[in-house]
């Protein structure tokens, strides 16, 4: 039997060579890679010359892939295997198959399916919002609802919340996304060279830096560009300071949510002094214009570096201190601790990944497993903690700034140069794939390029980490109070726009 190909991150793989497989090959090799500890990075279909196809990407110590025909029903993996559901349910959205036994089929984004089949889940989409969705119910007198959005206060994006309470103790989360519609996989297929970088830098504005890194990487692997060794470490800078703004954003957000004020104060002012240092970098405080096909757009001269430096040595000891003052506190701590609770075999089941992972024990991270740019030659430990709950969510930012700090620190020790690109996009080879893989600030980002027979875009995957973590946050709630969900919601601070897509 022809296993499942081990392909490369970052590297260019023909298509005649990833094997395709008849559908029960492809789902039994599946299943047991995947019951045998493996993970599912991508699992998708597309349509190539009025076919539908299965391409699956999953990883052990090593990135494999393999493909097959769509059939139009099939024995849903998921019965036997969890991590398969959230992929399958979005199949069968957006082509109209059905994974047949699947325990939970429902919709994920609440579209129309790009093949005009009849609509599985019998919506009527001549209105804005499907109203015929039922949500899961806990029956019972004493039972009761709680819905929360999805118009929130301020300037948060779309999303549904539904709680089934006893009293004030949550039995279940569900949560229910896809207000956006804003098709941006549609628009990657169709989207001009000059508009590929920005469209992908713009998937989730937060992660204006892993995101983009993953176009730019999968373009270079297609096309053949090197990008030099001042470029890579550029981009690890820019990669790390995403991380460590949003880190600190969100250690200063769970103060706030247990009214500790002065830490949140810091570290509100602190997270806009290290998003000036992506400004410094670039121009832009989200990072965005940086990172192109070839290279970066700005070089890091000694002025740059040097101011810093100085910033970064200015600020440790300020987070440092901020950092001492949160968890150095009994009330933090009560409020954290046993708050939300996501087990380790929870964690895997789902497939959570990034901090919210690695706070439930699962010590993945793109920058040890498979690494790019400069991380192989940067130490990255593996953080993973054993409780589950906010304090351990809380604990694997700490220690991810901190070392984020020593990273950067590292890097512009020494003078840096580079050949500055212009963000010009070349042709791109027919009949190739590329899937890259990065570890941006809340997890394994994911991008896959399939190119067709003219070397155009046949079909451009993407998977934010809030795809895999918004049930995690569901997992969380349940045997907490209702009143926990604020700080719960920030202990994990998920995309809406990462999964709108």
């Amino acid at each position: 039997m022809t296993p499942f190909k081990t392909i490369p991150n970052g590297g260019r793989t023909p298509r005649a060579d990833i094997p395709h497989l008849n559908f029960e090959a492809f789902r039994g090799q599946a299943l047991d890679i995947v019951k045998n500890g493996g993970k599912v990075v991508q699992f998708f279909a597309y349509q190539d010359q009025g076919n539908l196809k299965f391409l699956a990407v999953l990883r052990t110590d090593e990135l494999v892939a393999a493909g097959c025909d769509a059939p139009d029903t099939w024995p849903s993996l998921t019965c036997e295997c969890e991590p398969f559901h959230l992929f399958e349910r979005e199949m069968a959205e957006q082509f109209g198959i059905r994974p047949e036994g699947h325990p939970w089929l429902k919709m994920v984004r609440y579209h129309k399916n790009l093949r005009d089949k009849p609509d599985l889940f019998g919506n009527d989409y001549t209105k804005d919002i499907p109203g015929n969705y039922d949500y899961y119910q806990v029956a019972g007198d004493d039972i009761h609802e709680v819905a929360v959005g999805p118009v929130h206060a301020g300037v948060i994006e779309p999303g549904h919340f539904r709680f089934n309470c006893i009293g004030e103790r949550v039995l279940h989360l569900e949560i229910q996304l896809g207000y956006q519609h804003r098709g941006v996989e549609t628009l990657l297929k169709n989207v001009t060279p000059k508009r590929l970088p920005l469209l992908t830098e713009n998937i989730a504005g937060d992660t204006t830096i892993g995101h983009g890194l993953c176009m730019a990487q999968a373009v270079e692997a297609l096309a053949g560009l090197s990008v030099d060794d001042g470029g890579k470490i550029i981009r690890t800078i820019a990669l790390e300071l995403e991380r460590l703004a949003n880190h600190i954003g969100d250690l200063g957000a769970l103060c706030m949510d247990v009214a500790f004020l002065p830490p949140a104060n810091y570290f509100g002012r602190i997270r806009g002094d290290f998003l000036n240092l992506s400004l410094l970098l670039c121009g832009n405080r989200f990072g965005k214009g940086l990172v192109r096909p070839g290279g970066v757009r700005f070089d890091l001269n000694d002025e740059v570096r040097s101011i810093l430096n100085d910033r970064i040595l200015e600020l440790k000891p300020q987070v440092e201190h901020v950092l001492d003052l949160i968890f150095g506190a009994s009330t933090v701590r009560a409020r954290f601790e046993g708050c939300g609770r996501v087990s380790t075999e929870d964690a895997g089941h789902l497939g959570l990944v990034g901090p919210a992972g690695r706070a439930s024990g699962l010590a993945y991270d793109v920058r040890r497993w498979f690494p790019t740019e400069h991380y192989a030659y940067l130490k990255v430990p593996e953080n993973p903690k054993p409780s589950g709950d906010v304090f351990a969510r809380a604990l694997v930012r700490r220690d991810e700034v901190l070392q984020s700090l020593e990273m950067i620190q590292s890097l512009i020790d020494r003078p840096v140069t580079t050949r500055v690109v212009d963000g010009t996009l070349p042709a791109l080879p027919p009949d190739c794939l590329s899937v890259t893989l990065n570890e941006a600030w809340r997890g394994e980002v994911s991008h896959v390029l399939l190119t067709d027979g003219a070397g155009g875009i046949l079909r451009y995957k993407v998977k934010d980490p809030s795809f895999h973590n918004w049930n995690g946050l569901a997992m969380a709630l349940r045997d907490t109070g209702i009143s926990d969900f604020p700080l719960n919601n920030k202990s994990f601070n998920l995309s809406y726009c990462g999964f709108d897509l």
